[in-house]
């Protein structure tokens, strides 16, 4: 063995800690053998850090105390952790006691637990476990990804720990794509493009890593994640980047079977060129493709991934490394894949398999050394102790050599150790594949025991003191392990094997919490509180399940409440949107809802990766049972389930129901009646019950209807079909009309009707009572199914009970064939005439009962004594198979012997079991027919699929088309194979059983009744053969072959008879191998036509058959794992659109064919061609089988092999592309910024709007459609990013392209064609075709001969017409047109007017940018010298339109900010003239400036009202309203959700003294007004605090308040409370109450609290210290929006108040126009306003003169004109308000100094402006 080279050896026994990284990218990291300290460092200094110095007098006081405790002299070169000293400190305790008792004891849990004895301290390797302490920024470990999310990767690490690795940490290919995308995601952001679905497609992780997969990882950080509490969650961020998992290698360290992280620089075509992230850029790795593994192909394989690889070998010159990732290669170390040769210690890196010689083994685990020099440990997890349960002294011994696998690094142990893994899953880099007791399939660990399993009996397999217990779960080979924290809910004092509850071999209820891919062990736990939690993370939630939970939040923006935060178990919860607060609409959520308060919930929708829910609790949704509409797979049309409006349109509604399913509801579905608007008919938020129209899986597109069902429906047709006569029902009664009633039939929408003569025998008056007791909704059973309708949808049911007991007997007549002469029957009439009565049966069969059939008694009676519906009993007489007719009698039997007699004896004798004419003239009996019998029979008539024969009088059978023919060669005529039979034809045959004509199915010979339908064979093969096996479904094999018939026709398929008994299916596809038979099932396999079929599939449990009669035919169904690319198969079009179609190949495999994949010339792509439920070739082009999806093609190229030239080659990827190449597309989206082109597979080429045409076009968008066949070049492709931009231009596409026209290559006399582009008065100015938008203009002088017309009147923009060129101007770039017609006849007409008009139209279309803008500065100093411009109502105008970065309307947070919105939001309490802004709301609006200049042009919206006369509606009352209490009570009962009524009414009481009944009609008017109507009980609240304040005790008062508060808001009822304080003069009691509530609602209260309370404190109390001390409270509790607002009020307040200090005001302004920014144009407003009102007015408060005042007043104007940036609208307004205020005092000079400064500012301004647009100013 090669000796080991050290690069340094270590000079100091101690070694320094590790110190984090600043940069984990950059820095190199050291190995973990650390470097040399310096001896002698520089100024004398110590080489010990403080932290070293301070963990030296921690050892040495933990060493005296030792020694004080033990008599011993404490272990120098012992390294205790922090997670291991209060163990050492519970020992040392322990020892100092038994010292006392027995000296000579020792403590059994410190030898277990850390050390073998006193040599184990000397040697100085300690077996540790890695745990979070050990983890130190640098350390490296071998870990397992657990789980793929997002933005990084879960990786689990040994001893149950999991760290993270960010998307930025995985190699640095990858994070140069995130750079990337993040660049292109902010030009996107620019450009308005979304690409969001092409960005997450790069970004996903589960494309480059799998589940299971190992990988090196380097520890960046172990911080604690504070975002999730106070307390923190231990994070660990990793890095496999192989920069960092590979530091300290060098290139002398890469041997042969080492392992070494490496990532994907480039794929090439027969491996990978792999990045080793070692110094030296020389160095690259390669992977052949047959070294990936088995988990991985080459062509899935990405850029920047990242696998831990093998090295199996070195080139010559060492510059490249060979290296497999095959886990199958790697793992197996039997073929000597360890590490046997080290050159450098820095080559043991986790990951690496090492063999080692043990040194010591003790019960925690085992200490080896490797090489004979460096140490190795395994702890009791992975030395393969916990998962065997055996002694590792039994297994292992001192001096063995054993293989392990190096799975963690310890930086700061020393001496310097690394921990290894001995078990089998980490030596072999597989996962622990594992099975339940219960069965014997291989499954994954979570497979076999799902997270969240409850475990009813884990038992208890070993006991770890002050560590744990492992617990047998079920599954072989894994155990589990419970952590001591995770025992019981409170702490576990003792733990041991032998006693206590936990003991080996208990068994305990258990929950598994994870898994731990490293370890191999479940995490289990045993505590009660995790065992009743019904959820343990976001997968254990069940869309649409409904849940219990509590309010954890409520979320609050500036609207209010727009969503709750549902806590459903520990660590999870759910959001609930505002719209799904309830049913109706809240107008205070926060009554409702408080934190903490249990709700009921169901979940609407989760995303497990984001561990997000979506809750609703709507009660329509928590409480229905419909069906969770939560995939689109599941849907059918017709289905109903309540739904939530997400969206309301023009064109209709957006529902939404769980999942991701949504459904787009038609306003044509809306409602039966006309909607012209839905939003006057639906809201956002409201539940409402539809139905599927249709769905579109693939599109995962639903239309919903909220109509009835049609009567025609798809479902109802089908239960109408299958609704077989004669049948019994079971109804719901849903209407009762006249003479009968509607049921629902149970299990279909089918309505019935019942008339009341069908609910008994007997006479009309039995009837009517029984009707009578019939109730709607009353459930109905025993409904005899009498006939149906299908064309009508019409269903008639009676309960006759003879029609009942003939239907269980089986003698009711369904059909003609039921009908036997003879027979006795029951039936109801029908119809009464002069000749007879008509008798109707069920099936729609008939029977006339002749007048001279009646009874004798009958016939003089009127209507022969029936009524309609009768029921009745009479005989068959006689039968008339040929008209189908038969007639019955109620005579009794004649005893003459005669024709009739001799027929009724044939039946008589029937039943008897005699036989009358018997065709083989042999058989006497009925019993003769038995089976097997061979006889003759008589053709009665041919049908299509069988033949109706004659036994004997009144005997009847039926030969099935199967049973005629034993070969298909026999047959003539395929389709019509019984044609060449004919009626009376007699025929031998062979009884089989009985045919039961009412369920259409073949009978034992043993079911027969009195007079059966014989179910014959006339096959040679049966008639020879002595013995009969009858043909059923469990003797059919797979493979065999038969003779079929088609007995029914389908959509997709045909039904067959391959036996009388045995029916089958034939899928259209497998019909024939030949598809142009396939376009007409009807015609080419017309029912009764016999095939040749193979059965494919038996199912014996649904009697179901499948098979095929094409000449090959697998009988495996189809799977999306037998597709390839490049297979031709037959499918059946499903759905066509104008975008694609789709095509099924089988019940549960479709695809779709997209435009580019319908033909090889895009022009004759068309989808429109093809029909639903055709069948047509395609070819498999792409299998996506992890989403499940196939697309094919129907490019004859693929499907027919053709030679053809292909016209548009197929585009499969980015790489097909190249650049300057011309392809062709359909255009997929057009978007603003341009447009997206689909050019096949998934790609995608953009074309930028510049990039569209040679020509410029105002309106693109309308050149353009989506699916538009278009042609182009591409100019830029992208690998990287899937990126590929084209160009449409004809220049770039057309080599014989001709530029567009110039304006040098316009000649005069030349003729053009173009569009008019304007119309003016004085002419057209008009466009060149084909041209660089050259134009020029046609004067009216020269449209046409004779007087100028009017151009106006002739053309519009957009005519087309042709001109010729009369004259250029080439200096000036001016054209002159003429469209005379004389001009086109070569005659030359002289111009002589135009020059003038043409300078004059173009000078002002040059001008027309600027004239807005200079309007505004004339207006600026048409203002200032003849007065401010005033509307008629007085109000100043500001602006017409306001610029779109206008600052002052409204600030960023949305807050308006002006003295009239303050003056609406912040007004204060209105208590009866007290005012709580202290005079603030009585500040004019026009004394500030306005919010916008859209504001300024609109009236102003809070004027004072005028009173509108009250009209009197009682017609009783005189004019002067209510006098007494009748009269108030009469207005009460038509008004009684007034509160002005009721007020009035207390009012009146309390005129009359009566208090107490002014209380009684309190209480009752909040009794009687509606729920709903809260603001009028709120009036009624106030009011009776008011009488209570006045009339009442303190503690009535206090009780009416608390009342108030469960009611109402509690906040608003404080600040009303103390509003009557207030205007009582009861201050005291109204500062107590004030102070409970800003210290009850600091929080949840608002602005005007804080203002109110500070007025208060300053104008009435005259505390200004209390009121300076709320501005800074109310900023730690109100949102930051509101900040800027209520700072600005505050400010106000201390000009205001009489009590208030000017000078703080100043001071907070202009610390508010530091912090917001001094542009706010608003704020500099409000601040003159407040000076010039509080002396700036030309006085000072005492009424004399203040020229200071007026100074700062001045100063603040001179400082805002001074200041740049400003618009010249926002000047307008500033200088205008200081020239009123200088007018104001009546100061001249300075209104003209004003002036002077206006006109030098626009001045300035056109200086600038013409000097930006290069002219002079």
């Amino acid at each position: 063995m090669a000796s080991i080279k050290r690069k340094s050896a270590p000079t100091h026994e101690k070694g320094r800690p590790g110190k984090k990284q600043k940069n984990a990218t950059s820095d190199k990291r050291p190995s973990f053998l650390q470097q040399d300290e310096p001896s002698f460092p520089r100024g004398g200094a110590s080489v010990l850090t403080p932290l070293e110095q301070k963990q030296i007098q921690i050892q040495a006081k933990n060493d005296v105390l030792f020694e004080q405790s033990t008599g011993k002299k404490a272990p120098r070169n012992e390294h205790v952790d922090e997670e291991n000293e209060a163990q050492l400190s519970g020992d040392i305790e322990a020892a100092s006691t038994e010292a006392r008792r027995k000296p000579k004891t020792k403590n059994k849990f410190r030898n277990a637990g850390l050390a073998s004895g006193e040599e184990r301290k000397e040697k100085g390797v300690r077996i540790e476990g890695l745990s979070y302490k050990r983890l130190v920024p640098g350390s490296m470990v071998l870990g397992q990804v657990s789980q793929i999310n997002q933005y990084d990767l879960a990786l689990s690490l040994p001893n149950n720990l999991t760290g993270y690795v960010p998307i930025t940490s995985v190699s640095d290919s990858r994070t140069k794509v995130v750079e990337a995308l993040a660049r292109l995601e902010r030009e996107d952001e620019d450009d308005g493009t979304d690409n969001t679905e092409s960005e997450n497609k790069v970004l996903d992780l589960k494309s480059y890593f799998v589940v299971g997969q190992y990988l090196r990882a380097y520890v960046v950080s172990t911080e604690k994640d504070t975002a999730h509490g106070t307390k923190g969650r231990r994070h660990i961020e990793l890095s496999i980047n192989p920069r960092q998992a590979n530091s300290g290698l060098e290139r002398s360290s890469l041997v042969i079977n080492s392992m070494i992280q490496a990532s994907v620089k480039s794929v090439e075509d027969h491996g990978l060129v792999m990045e080793l992230g070692v110094e030296g850029d020389t160095i690259r790795g390669f992977m052949s493709s047959k070294e990936i593994g088995p988990n991985f192909e080459l062509s899935q394989v990405q850029v920047g991934a990242v696998y831990l690889c093998l090295i199996t070998g070195l080139s010559a010159n060492g510059n490249i490394v060979k290296l497999s990732a095959d886990p199958q290669r790697s793992g197996n170390l039997k073929q000597g894949h360890f590490l046997t040769d080290a050159p450098t210690i820095d080559c043991f890196l986790p990951g690496t398999a090492v063999e080692f010689l043990v040194s010591e083994v003790i019960a925690s685990g085992i200490v080896g050394k490797a090489m004979g020099l460096l140490d190795l440990t395994a702890d009791i997890i992975h030395s393969g102790s916990a998962a065997s349960g055996k002694n590792l002294e039994d297994r292992y011994s001192v001096g063995n050599r054993i293989k392990g696998r190096i799975i963690c690094t310890f930086p700061e142990a020393e001496p310097s150790k690394l921990g290894i893994s001995l078990l089998e899953h980490n030596l072999s880099f597989q996962s622990c594949p594992t099975s339940t007791k219960s069965e014997a399939k291989t499954r994954s660990p979570v497979e076999a025991l799902p997270i969240s399993t409850i475990i009813p009996e884990a038992k208890v397999v070993k006991v770890e003191p002050g560590w744990g217990l492992l617990v047998d779960v079920g599954v072989k080979g894994i155990r589990g392990y419970v952590h001591i924290s995770r025992i019981a809910d409170g702490k576990i004092e003792n733990l041991a094997a032998d006693t206590g509850p936990y003991k080996v071999g208990s068994s305990h209820a258990a929950r598994i919490i994870g898994y731990n891919y490293i370890d191999g062990l479940y995490i289990v736990s045993l505590e009660p509180k995790i065992l009743a939690q019904p959820f343990l993370s976001v997968d254990d939630v069940e869309v649409g399940q409904n849940v219990k939970g509590s309010i954890q939040k409520l979320l609050v923006n500036e609207n209010g409440i727009n969503g709750l935060i549902v806590s459903i178990a520990e660590g999870i919860t759910g959001l609930v949107p505002e719209i799904h607060f309830s049913d109706i609409h809240l107008q205070h959520p926060e009554r409702k809802f408080k934190e903490g308060a249990s709700v009921k919930a169901r979940v609407l929708s989760k995303l497990p990766a984001k561990r997000q829910l979506r809750l609703t609790l709507k009660k329509t949704l928590v409480n229905s049972d419909s069906a969770i509409w939560s995939s689109y797979d599941t849907l059918r049309p017709d289905a109903e389930a309540p739904g939530t409006i997400v969206k309301v349109m023009s064109s209709g509604a957006v529902v939404q129901f769980y999942g991701p399913v949504r459904g787009f509801l038609p306003v044509s579905e809306m409602s039966e009646s006309y909607i012209d608007d839905p939003t006057k008919h639906f809201r956002t938020g409201q539940v409402i019950k539809v139905r599927i129209l249709s769905t579109d899986c693939a599109e995962k597109r639903m239309i919903v209807s909220c109509k009835a069902p049609p009567v025609n429906g798809p479902t109802q047709q089908e239960h109408l079909r299958t609704l077989a006569v004669g049948s019994l029902a079971i109804g719901t009664v849903s209407e009762k009309v006249n003479d009968h009633i509607i049921i629902d039939l149970e299990g279909s929408s089918i309505k019935a009707i019942l008339p009341f003569e069908h609910l008994v025998d007997g006479s009309a008056q039995k009837s009517s009572s029984a009707a009578k007791r019939i109730r709607v909704g009353q459930n109905m059973s025993d409904l005899l199914v009498l006939d149906k309708a299908e064309g009508k949808r019409l269903v008639r049911v009676s309960s006759k009970p003879s029609l009942l007991k003939a239907a269980r007997s089986g003698k009711l007549i369904k059909s003609f064939e039921d009908v036997y002469e003879g027979v006795e029957v029951d039936g109801y009439v029908n119809n009464v005439t002069a000749t007879g009565v008509f008798i109707h049966f069920a099936g729609d069969t008939s029977g006339l009962l002749l007048k001279n059939q009646l009874p004798d008694d009958a016939i003089s009676l009127p209507n022969f004594g029936m009524r309609r519906n009768e029921s009745i009993s009479a005989r068959v007489l006689s039968v008339d198979h040929a008209q189908q007719r038969f007639l019955l009698t109620m005579k009794p039997k004649p005893a003459a012997k005669g024709e009739t007699a001799e027929a009724n004896e044939a039946v008589s004798s029937l039943g008897e079991g005699l036989l009358s004419d018997p065709v083989d003239g042999n058989s006497s009996s009925i019993d003769d027919f038995s089976f097997g019998k061979i006889t003759k029979a008589r053709i009665n008539s041919v049908k299509d699929t069988q033949l109706n024969v004659q036994l004997a009088n009144g005997v009847q059978g039926r030969i099935d088309v199967s049973e005629v023919f034993d070969n298909i060669s026999d047959i003539k005529d395929r389709k019509s194979p019984l044609k060449s039979f004919r009626s009376k034809q007699v025929l031998p045959v062979r009884v089989l059983g009985v045919f039961d004509s009412r369920n259409h199915r073949f009978l034992p010979i043993s079911h027969r009744g009195k007079a059966p339908v014989f179910e014959l064979s006339a096959k040679p093969s049966d008639l020879g053969s002595v013995d009969i096996d009858i043909l059923t479904v469990d003797k059919i094999q797979v493979e065999s072959t038969h003779l079929v018939f088609v007995n029914n026709l389908g959509d997709d398929c045909v039904w067959v008879n391959i036996s009388p008994n045995v029916r089958g299916r034939i899928k259209a596809l497998e019909l024939s191998d030949d598809l142009s038979v396939l376009r007409d099932l009807s015609k080419n396999f017309p029912v009764g036509s016999a095939l040749k079929a193979k059965v494919i599939n038996v199912d014996v449990v649904n009697n179901r058959l499948d098979l095929s009669a094409r000449s090959a035919s697998s009988t495996k169904p189809l799977t999306i794992n037998d597709l390839s690319p490049g297979m031709v198969l037959p499918g059946r079009v499903t759905k066509v659109n104008e975008r694609q179609i789709m095509v099924q190949l089988n019940e549960t495999l479709s695809g779709t064919v997209n435009l580019v994949d319908l033909a090889d010339d895009y022009s004759k792509a068309d989808p429109t061609i093809y029909e639903k439920n055709q069948i047509i070739r395609i070819c498999v082009k792409f299998v996506d089988s992890p989403n499940k999806r196939v697309f094919f093609s129907t490019r004859p190229s693929r499907v027919l092999s053709s030679s053809l030239p292909v016209e548009d080659r197929e585009i499969h990827s980015v790489s097909d592309l190249t650049v300057n190449g011309i392809v062709r597309g359909f255009i997929k989206n057009i978007a603003d910024n341009g447009v997206f082109i689909s050019l096949g597979g998934n790609v995608t080429a953009f074309v930028r709007v510049s990039n569209l045409s040679d020509l410029y076009l105002k309106d693109w968008k309308s050149h353009l459609q989506i699916d538009q066949l278009v042609k182009g070049k591409v100019i830029e492709v992208d690998t990287a990013l899937n990126h590929v931009q084209m160009s449409l231009k004809n220049s770039h596409i057309d080599k014989n392209y001709k530029p567009p026209l110039t304006f040098t290559d316009m000649t005069v006399g030349q003729i053009i064609t173009g569009k008019i582009r304007k119309v003016e008065d004085f002419g057209v100015f008009i466009v060149v075709d084909n041209s660089a938008n050259v134009s020029g203009l046609c004067h009216k002088t020269q449209m046409a001969a004779g007087k100028a017309p009017d151009p106006q009147k002739l053309y519009e923009v957009g005519d087309l017409v042709k001109a010729k060129v009369l004259k250029i101007d080439r200096e000036k770039r001016r054209i002159s047109f003429g469209l005379k017609a004389s001009f086109f006849k070569s005659e030359v007409v002289a111009e002589n007017d135009i020059e003038d008009d043409l300078m004059a139209s173009e000078s002002r279309i040059a001008n027309d940018a600027s004239s807005s803008e200079d309007s505004g500065m004339e207006e600026v100093i048409n203002m200032l010298t003849t007065g401010a411009s005033e509307k008629p109502d007085g109000r100043q105008e500001l602006d017409e339109t306001q610029d779109a970065d206008s600052e002052i309307s409204m600030d960023k947070s949305g807050v308006a900010i002006n003295g009239d919105s303050s003056n609406t939001i912040h007004q204060g309490l209105d208590a009866g003239g007290f005012d709580w802004t202290g005079g603030l709301a009585s500040s004019k609006p026009q004394d500030l400036p306005s919010e916008s200049d859209a504001e300024a042009s609109q009236p102003t919206k809070n004027k004072r009202r005028k009173a509108e006369p009250q009209i009197d509606r009682t017609g009783d009352l005189d004019v002067h309203g209510p006098q007494s209490i009748a009269d108030y009570e009469r207005l009460l009962l038509g008004q009684p959700n007034s509160s002005v009524l009721w007020l009035g009414y207390m009012a009146f009481q309390l005129q009359l003294s009566e208090v107490d009944k002014a209380r009684e009609i309190a209480e009752r008017a909040l009794r009687t007004i509606h729920i709903r109507e809260q603001d009028e009980k709120l009036n009624v609240w106030v009011a009776l605090l008011n009488l209570e304040n006045t009339y009442g005790t303190e503690e009535s008062l206090d009780g009416v308040f608390k009342r108030a508060c469960q009611h109402c808001d509690g906040l608003d009822m404080s600040e009303r409370l103390v509003s009557i304080f207030i205007q009582s003069g009861q201050h005291d009691r109204a500062d107590a109450l004030l102070t409970t509530t800003l210290s009850k609602y600091s929080s949840s209260s608002s602005p005007s609290l804080y203002l109110n309370a500070a007025t208060f404190y300053l104008t009435t109390l005259n505390q200004p210290t209390r009121a300076h001390a709320l501005l800074p409270r109310a900023m730690q509790s109100l949102p930051v929006h509101t900040h800027v607002d209520l700072t600005k009020l505050f400010a106000l307040l201390e000009f205001s108040s009489p009590n208030g200090d000017p000078e703080r005001g100043r001071t907070l302004f202009e610390n508010l126009l530091s912090t917001v920014g001094t542009k706010k144009l608003d704020l500099w407003s409000v601040y003159v306003d407040a000076e010039v009102k509080r002396g700036g007015d030309g006085k000072d408060t005492k009424g004399v003169v203040g020229e200071d005042d007026n100074e700062r007043v001045r100063g603040l104007f001179e400082r805002v004109s001074k200041m740049s940036g400003w618009k010249p609208r926002q000047m307008k307004f500033w200088f205008g308000k200081w020239a009123a205020w200088e007018d104001k005092i009546g100061n001249e000079a300075g209104r003209k100094r004003v002036e002077g400064l206006a006109e030098e500012w626009v001045r300035t301004k056109g200086e600038e402006r013409g000097r930006e647009k290069g002219y002079g100013g």
